[in-house]
């Protein structure tokens, strides 16, 4: 029964996005998984991926490791990237609608902007994913992302390993918009205010760019020059931050932590730069989701002991969050050297002399 509304909601989509029923056949293109096609074979699914963009270096491995899982198991992927911009990745949404997908994954710029397109989709019968970023106010299917509570947690604790406690810190977050962001920033704060850590300032940079964290350090000297610590929101930022601070003679004095273990904040770990990252196991995410959506796509439910639920303003959606992992400079080698995510002459690049044999 489920099988067949599934067809029909499909089928009824198609209609309202063509002229007519004669050619509604044409405006789906491709239909549900299993549906033979004219030579009697089976059809492969159908996979839209909408990026925010590719500005961040991990959304390469993240498309990378999806597209091939995906297709591994029988499915083909369409990638497009939206440069960061809401009208471009709604537009994108409806080309995924039009062209009959069976699965929407989408890395959202702007989740509350999303609510309608998501709803277009699943009134077509198509399922949806939220990749690493909820979408607040939506009937997604499935939302998997890492716990960025717990990726704060982390940020703050490495801070207080290096005697920050009673000291001051600068927040330099991401785009406002992104709903990790007030997750990853509230976990921190609230170990911070545990052990008497005056934040100084907290900015946030737009839609991720990475060069307002150096704008902050240039215009505000006096207030930089009084805090110990520099939070990033991701690695990214972090790497501007850091070359704004090596102008001033001020790198490796005032700590820095970010996430996602760019090559670069790879790197200024073991220069000292930079005092941790979190590694968040993209292959593990991109992996699963490529999974998960390849099961919504036949018709399955998301299930395992790790399927949680997480309310998104209006309603209760299936949740899967992975652990992240802290790295610094007692760890590196076996956390991202050991595991392939960076080899080890390109982490020692700038320090050759300490590296390990």
């Amino acid at each position: 029964m489920m099988k067949i509304m599934k067809i029909m909601r499909k089928r009824i989509g198609c209609l309202l996005l063509t002229l007519g029923l004669l050619f509604s056949a044409a405006g789906c293109g491709t239909v549900e998984s299993g549906r033979e096609n004219d030579d009697g074979e089976e059809e492969k699914i159908q996979i839209g991926m909408s990026f925010d963009s590719f500005v961040i270096e991990r959304w390469q491995k993240d498309r990378d490791v999806f597209v091939s899982v995906a297709k591994e198991l029988g499915a083909e992927v369409n990638v497009q990237n939206a440069n960061g911009v809401v009208e471009e990745q709604k537009k994108q949404i409806d080309y995924f609608i039009q062209k009959g997908m069976d699965v929407i994954v989408i890395i959202s710029i702007d989740p509350a902007s999303l609510q309608e397109s998501v709803k277009k989709a699943r009134d077509a019968g198509i399922r949806v994913v939220a990749y690493d970023r909820l979408i607040n106010g939506a009937d997604v299917d499935l939302y998997i992302s890492f716990d960025n509570e717990m990726v704060g947690d982390m940020m703050a604790k490495a801070l207080l390993e290096e005697g920050i406690d009673d000291g001051n810190v600068i927040m330099i977050g991401g785009s406002p918009t992104d709903n990790n962001v007030p997750l990853v920033e509230g976990a921190f704060r609230r170990v911070m205010s545990k052990h008497r850590v005056t934040i100084l300032d907290a900015v946030h940079a737009d839609n991720w760019r990475a060069e307002e964290a150096a704008a902050y350090i240039y215009a505000n000297p006096l207030k930089v020059a009084q805090a110990d610590a520099i939070m990033c929101g991701n690695d990214d930022l972090a790497t501007q931050a850091v070359r704004a601070l090596a102008e001033s003679r001020q790198a490796g004095d005032i700590l820095v932590v970010g996430q996602d273990a760019d090559l670069a904040a790879c790197q200024r770990i073991v220069e000292g730069t930079q005092v941790m990252t979190v590694y968040k196991p993209v292959e593990r995410l991109a992996t699963r989701a490529a999974e998960e959506a390849v099961a919504l796509a036949r018709g399955e439910e998301i299930t395992g002991e790790d399927v949680t639920v997480m309310e998104n303003g209006e309603y209760q959606v299936p949740y899967i969050g992975l652990e992240p992992i802290s790295v610094n400079r007692g760890n590196i080698d076996e956390v991202i050297i050991g595991s392939g995510f960076h080899l080890k002459e390109d982490v020692y690049l700038n320090v050759p002399e300490q590296m390990p044999e």
